[in-house]
């Protein structure tokens, strides 16, 4: 790209003048593109140049992730060769070539809160905290979100001092700004009102949650009801830089298979984190995040690399742990019934100074190193965040569980589902005469052994027709014979059950139209427990959602042509 004494030649915008960006690892380089456009919006004084820098471990992506948002790039070697105005950055461990510019170093978590293998020695240093050099040369600049860190890095690094900035922190109030619209993100997510969205958060390195208890993504998918409970992950950059989106994919490819969503990378954690109901994290910055922002807490891990006496390590005497092998489903309730109001404000209160004026401080300290007055136009305000793209596969089989209760005039069927590509992961369930299990799946199931294996077999669209229904049960029931139930949905209005003793029961439902695998497994449930359906009124509980409550009834349809050739207690 033009640089250099003529680049002025080769120019179209003339701005007087220029700012370096450092893009070192993916999520250094995030929460700059995340915050610098607010900062120099409409401004053509500026000019800005993006450098890369491929020292980093954690290198991999960085490329990809500027050539998106359209930035035009430049080897850092070639640094040297223009003399900038200022350098930003979000990574601290940058090797700043000679000269007097002064360097703005961004947090690109919460503080200064873990420690971190250092590149250059074989020890450990304090995340956050520039070389010495750096710090004696007199031209960097620490931003903090809290006087309490100016205090830490004081004591920890003497030489910081007189080079901090207090900016606070434009991630934690583009969070709090979001709130409001939390109900457009968890539609966005796939979330109904009637479910709870858990969210899984893990940093990287050994001590993390996912280095320390792999197994407990899908763990949580077996033992949360399906249509309860939605299951998302956000797992930091640095992850998916040091082993690759597919080793990660594929590590997790029973969760994925379970309706795991699975935040990318960069921008759509944080609309993630908002829609959650329960956040279970470890030590890293989003975990610190969601607490101060309101959302419940569990700690599954927190590793002996976090910083004593800073926020993100008081959180753990704050916050239950979570026991990865103990009864999720409970500790998961126990979570969700804590009294939302101030959950965490003391340790949010620790973490952040003057919430909501970060964007407002940032472009003062950054229009000042630049020696240029401000513009005219109002202060930034924290933008609300956009809407996330979709980010899980449709579960395709589940294990059934059913129990049927004949107290009051109408027996009851309680149904919950568990994804069975997680089967092996579940807690023990209690068993009764009146509660059944079955595997039940879609049509479009890819693995044939399981629709081999399947008692239920679901129409993944409804029919436009009761007769291309009935004509879709016949043509299933006479390809898999093992199964014992075929369920289609009919468009806009009921649902049809065909049996493998020939009979079709059609199903209607109060309220909104159901899955079909929903009155399927009512109609499974009432032939396991000999109840005779012959319009006969049943109340569908999905599982603890006593509120949902649905009243089915089962009424015989017209007789497929199908003959008797398996027991319906199977």
């Amino acid at each position: 790209m033009p640089v250099g004494h003529d680049a002025h030649r080769w120019s179209t915008f003339q701005g007087e003048r220029t700012l370096i960006v450092a893009a070192r690892t993916v999520t250094s380089t995030v929460r700059v593109l995340e915050t610098l456009p607010s900062l120099l919006r409409d401004d053509p004084r500026v000019t800005v140049v993006f450098a890369y820098d491929d020292t980093s471990a954690f290198n991999s992506g960085v490329l990809p992730l500027l050539h998106a948002a359209g930035c035009r790039v430049m080897p850092w070697e070639q640094l040297g060769q223009i003399a900038p105005d200022l350098i930003l950055s979000a990574s601290e461990n940058i090797d700043v070539p000679e000269g007097d510019c002064p360097v703005l170093v961004l947090p690109h978590g919460i503080g200064f809160q873990k420690f971190v293998p250092d590149s250059r020695s074989s020890r450990e240093r304090l995340s956050g905290v520039v070389p010495d050099s750096l710090l004696e040369s007199g031209r960097a600049w620490l931003a903090v979100s809290h006087p309490a860190q100016e205090k830490q890095l004081l004591a920890a690094h003497p030489k910081t001092a007189g080079r901090t900035l207090l900016t606070g922190d434009p991630c934690f109030d583009e969070l709090v700004a979001s709130r409001p619209h939390r109900q457009a993100y968890r539609e966005a997510l796939g979330i109904p009102d009637h479910q709870r969205l858990v969210v899984v958060s893990s940093t990287w390195g050994s001590t993390s949650l996912l280095g320390r208890h792999p197994s407990l993504l899908p763990r949580l998918l077996a033992q949360l009801p399906c249509d309860e409970y939605r299951v998302g992950a956000i797992v930091h950059p640095n992850v998916w830089s040091a082993h690759g989106a597919w080793h990660i994919r594929n590590l997790l490819t029973s969760a994925l298979d379970a309706g795991l969503l699975l935040m990318p990378p960069v921008h759509a954690w944080r609309p993630a984190l908002v829609a959650a109901d329960v956040l279970v994290g470890d030590h890293g910055s989003v975990t610190l995040y969601g607490a101060s922002a309101g959302t419940a807490v569990r700690l599954a891990a927190f590793g002996d690399d976090a910083v004593p006496g800073t926020a993100a390590h008081d959180l753990a005497a704050a916050v239950p742990r979570l026991d990865p092998q103990g009864d999720l489903l409970q500790q998961v309730r126990d979570a969700s019934a804590e009294p939302a109001p101030h959950r965490h404000a003391a340790v949010a209160a620790w973490a952040f100074a003057e919430p909501g004026h970060a964007l407002a401080r940032l472009r003062t300290a950054l229009y000042r190193l630049l020696k240029l007055p401000e513009p005219f136009s109002p202060p930034p305000s924290s933008p609300v965040l956009p809407v996330p793209e979709p980010a899980a596969s449709p579960v395709t089989s589940w294990q059934v569980d059913t129990s049927v209760a004949e107290e009051g005039a109408e027996p009851t069927v309680t149904v919950r589902r568990f994804p069975a590509a997680v089967a092996g992961h579940e807690a023990d369930r209690p068993d009764s005469a009146t509660s059944f299990t079955h595997l039940a799946c879609v049509d479009d199931e890819r693995d044939r052994r399981v629709a081999e294996s399947a008692s239920v077999i679901v129409r993944r669209h409804p029919a436009t027709t009761a007769v291309a229904a009935l004509r879709w049960i016949e043509g299933m029931l006479d390809e898999l014979p093992g199964s014992l139930l075929a369920a289609a949905g009919v468009l806009g209005a009921h649902c049809l059950v065909g049996l493998r003793d020939g009979r079709t029961v059609e199903v209607t439902a109060t309220g909104p139209a159901l899955d079909p695998g929903l009155p399927a497994a009512v109609v499974y449930a009432c032939l396991r427990a000999g109840i005779p359906i012959d319009d006969t009124p049943v109340t569908l509980w999905i599982g603890d959602l006593r509120d949902e409550d649905v009243t089915l009834r089962l009424r015989p349809a017209q007789p497929s042509r199908h003959q008797p050739s398996r027991s319906a207690n199977r």
